[in-house]
């Protein structure tokens, strides 16, 4: 019996076409990794029986970086990262071990199906499946076809069962699109992100960005929003004049007339048309027109139109209801949620789909008359060959998706409902008027019949007053005539809806990474989102934009990334080489990056004018150990240390609070310590400025504190207060937080684990001496006498936190409160030496593992 792995792309979509496909008759176990399942069932595969484990990824499997060196901002020229610096794929979640998992799964498997989404991140996804999996799968007879594909749009029984019985291959063309995107974007972004963010950090203080970064798509984005607000500031409003008149069809009615003119800019002129008409009593009806118009049904639902609306209707950011919209779609109630097309194919069951939502209370009475009386034809759209338009696909209530949940899939099932319905159909009269020599008209409409604007009533037409019966040659009484005097009014700040539109007319981003390039200007910084959703330009955002204008225009237009996507999308379509569309672009920006880092300072001379220098910024908070004058402590972000004197600047842990840590000084360097905690609930600990910048020793490397500091003597390093390894990761170590007293605690150096022990204790201390069980330091505990928990009224008493039963009842396990997973500047493994692992003078590399003594505390602990 052959055995077919097949891998989808979340674990809860695994789970859902396992269910169709084995219609309820499966077993499931956890994967190696705990974060995917294994869904294991029997049944017929190309006409012969077959074993099926179905499984998953979570996301993309790999990810696209530099190799190890080229990734340090100190020791790489950002020119060499457009040619020079090799790249290579890592695990895109290392803690997920994927790779390993999937490997696991797909040992001595025949065949995989690969159920993936179907879009070109899916395709490329199914490549980084393939590269794991095939070289552990068995190999296959010569001509035997071992690799398939599915293709679906939704999770409904049909679609899935049809895409098992129709499996194709999976597509290297789109896969290398995508390729290709990520490493422009990866090169591209990070020279012009590294050479902006150290030059314009180096020399102010005010920011308040962590990164200043640049985007191919993200920039252009940005400039979108920066050309408005150009337009509002540099708009004059200009004064106008407009000729109202008012008739009186009868005695107790009104009519107001609009202006065939519409209005005039020269104040005598409009004074001379009102003298005009006063001179005329009556005014005359010259012609009547009736016209029966169409108000057409909507398009079906494609992304981008379902983020507009989401965004000017909902309320709702792009990212977040891209979330959502992705939430509905694994369980199963909307189709696939990223399509360009607006146009459904000739087979799609319109009325099934229909048929789901007869029983809903909002709009079941409209589905029912359109399932009695036979629905209309969808209006042909655009067909972008990828996905059916957003469709539901199953009924739902409000109690069981629940708020912004509910709202959006109201509105998908509402959209689609309106695109089987009729047009709105209205009659609209135009009575025109004369009065002396001026034209004057006046319109109405009446609905005849309202269409999709039923199930869509906000695009109903309006309610107006009805016209009065009138025929060619009717006069009617003048009520008024007076001159209005207005101004012109300045655009508004776009909205998140407007950029959308402009984003998919110019080409820049996908359907899929429009709501990530929206998200990230937030983020950065560079716009803040007003009310109504509008996105207004911080002053940052605004110098930049203005900074491209001036060095290189094209940086900031979207001319130049709309002709790279479209040289990606037929690398998609295999219609150009993956390798020449890379070296192409890839030069050209190499030589607008090599022209914008000589021309810096035509926009450093913008900054100059906006933001104030390093040294003028800060407050003074410790002493440099070079020339022992104050530094200055720039809490804006990124938060660091600057020494106008030295014209230094050290760069600090972030997300947290910096304080001086009692004038105390290091001895490697007299730099004044500073001492960083994420707060009362989380954990702290000392640094030295220059130490956390330029590491003392090889073991050590940039972004590390005091509580991993190798120094054999310093009473503030992991020599001096480590205790023992931690009791969660592989390599940290828990270190005493001397500052804690009274509510001691000693934290892991590495992850956010903190224990807590010895409230109310006079003094801890860790002591020379090490446990004979764990190799763990042994701890001095002093108590109050009257506040000692320890037996027989003892205050004093030195033991092993983890051994020792008079202290275990003392001891208890938390998780710190990060204000910021990254709340630490340097990343990567760092092999610490403290206690527990080989304190000891000449101590042991690899400490003898107690008796399965780390499962016992984790177990004791938890």
């Amino acid at each position: 019996m052959k055995t077919v792995l097949m891998v989808a792309e979340k674990p809860s979509l695994a789970q859902s076409i396992a269910k169709i496909l084995s219609r309820g008759n499966m077993s499931s176990r956890k994967g190696l990794n705990g974060a995917c399942s294994v869904h294991e069932y029997t049944g017929s595969f190309v006409g012969q029986s077959a074993h099926f484990k179905m499984t998953s990824v979570c996301g993309h499997v790999m990810t696209l970086d530099f190799i190890g060196k080229y990734n340090s901002w100190d020791k790489v020229d950002p020119a060499e990262l457009f040619s020079k610096a090799p790249t290579e794929k890592k695990e895109a979640n290392p803690k997920l071990t994927m790779v390993k998992f999937l490997q696991v799964e797909g040992r001595g498997c025949d065949c995989i199906v690969l159920w993936l989404d179907c879009d070109k991140e899916g395709e490329n996804i199914c490549f980084e499946v393939l590269d794991a999996v095939l070289p552990v799968m068995n190999k296959p007879r010569s001509t035997e076809r071992t690799i398939y594909r599915a293709k679906f749009s939704s999770i409904t029984d049909t679609d899935i069962c049809n895409a098992m019985n129709h499996l194709g291959e999976p597509n290297r063309n789109e896969a290398l699109s995508v390729d290709a995107r990520q490493e422009l974007d990866l090169r591209i972004g990070c020279a012009f992100t590294r050479f902006q963010t150290k030059y314009f950090q180096g020399k102010y203080g005010n920011l308040d960005s962590s990164l200043i970064s640049f985007g191919p798509c993200q920039t252009p984005t940005l400039g979108f929003c920066v050309e408005r607000h150009d337009k509002i500031q540099s708009f004059k409003p200009e004064t106008y004049w407009v000729l109202q008149a008012k008739v009186n069809p009868e005695k107790e009615s009104s009519l107001t007339l609009d202006w065939d003119r519409v209005r005039v800019f020269d104040r005598e002129i409009a004074q001379m048309f009102l003298n005009i008409t006063k001179m005329a009593k009556e005014a005359k009806v010259e012609s009547v027109s009736k016209k029966e118009k169409v108000k057409q049904r909507p398009l079906a639902l494609n992304t981008v139109e379902m983020l507009r609306v989401a965004s000017a209707a909902l309320g709702m950011g792009p990212q977040h209801a891209m979330q959502i919209a992705e939430r509905l779609y694994t369980q199963g109630y909307i189709s696939y949620p990223r399509t360009e097309t607006t146009h459904y194919p000739e087979n799609f069951d319109l009325k099934g789909c229909l048929r789901q939502q007869a029983n809903n209370p909002y709009w079941a009475e409209t589905v029912k008359a359109l399932l009695s009386e036979g629905i209309n034809r969808p209006r042909k759209g655009h067909d972008a060959g990828d996905h059916p338009p957003i469709t539901p696909m199953r009924a739902a209530t409000e109690a069981e998706l629940g708020g912004d949940g509910w709202r959006l899939y109201e509105y998908i099932t509402r959209h689609f409902i309106a695109t089987v319905s009729a047009d709105c159909k209205y009659l609209q009269t135009t009575i025109s008027f004369s009065i002396g020599p001026e034209r004057f008209t006046c319109i109405g409409k009446v609905v005849t019949l309202p269409g999709f604007t039923e199930i869509m009533p906000w695009h109903s037409i309006p309610l107006e007053e009805s016209l009065p019966h009138c025929e060619k040659g009717d006069l009617f009484p003048i009520g008024e005539i007076k001159l209005l005097e207005k101004q012109t009014s300045p655009p508004d700040y776009l909205t998140e809806a407007e950029l959308i539109t402009l984003m998919e007319k110019h080409g820049i981003g996908t359907d899929a990474s429009i709501p990530v390039h929206i998200n990230n200007i937030c983020q950065r910084n560079y716009v803040t989102v007003e009310s109504g959703r509008r996105l207004k330009p911080t002053n940052l955002g605004i110098v930049l934009v203005h900074g491209y204008y001036k060095i290189d225009a094209e940086l900031v237009l979207p001319t130049i990334r709309s002709a790279v996507e479209k040289q990606l999308n037929l690398i998609a379509l295999g219609k150009a080489n993956y390798h020449q569309v890379l070296e192409h672009t890839l030069d050209i920006f190499k030589r607008k990056f090599h022209y914008f880092v000589d021309s810096i300072a035509g926009m450093d001379e913008l900054m100059e004018v906006s933001f104030s220098p390093l040294a003028a910024t800060g407050k003074p908070l410790s002493r440099c150990g070079k020339c022992h004058r104050f530094m200055k402590y720039i809490q804006a972000k990124p938060s660091r240390l600057h020494c106008s004197h030295c014209d230094d600047t050290y760069s600090l842990p972030q997300n947290g609070t910096i304080k001086l840590y009692k004038e105390l000084r290091c001895p490697l360097d007299d730099f004044e310590l500073v001492l960083w905690s994420s707060g009362s609930r989380g954990k702290s600990y000392p640094l030295c400025p220059y130490c956390y910048n330029h590491p003392p020793f090889r073991d050590m490397k940039k972004g590390m504190g005091c509580n991993e500091c190798t120094h054999p003597t310093c009473q503030h390093s992991l020599s001096m207060l480590g205790i023992g390894q931690c009791v969660e990761c592989e390599n940290g170590v828990l270190v005493l937080d001397s500052t804690s007293g009274p509510k001691w605690k000693m934290a892991c150096n590495k992850c956010n684990v903190i224990v807590h022990f010895f409230e109310n204790a006079h003094k801890v201390r860790v002591s020379p001496e090490t446990c004979d069980l764990c190799d763990a330091a042994l701890v001095d505990v002093d108590f109050n006498k009257a506040k000692s928990p320890l037996p027989g009224d003892e205050t004093q008493h030195s033991g092993c936190i983890f051994c020792d039963p008079v202290f275990q009842d003392l001891v208890e396990l938390k998780h710190a409160a990060m204000r910021h997973p990254m709340h630490r500047g340097g990343q990567g493994k760092r092999q610490g030496r403290g206690r527990g692992k080989g304190r000891r003078p000449g101590g042991r590399l690899n400490p003898k593992k107690p008796k399965d003594k780390m499962a016992a505390l984790a177990a004791y602990f938890v």
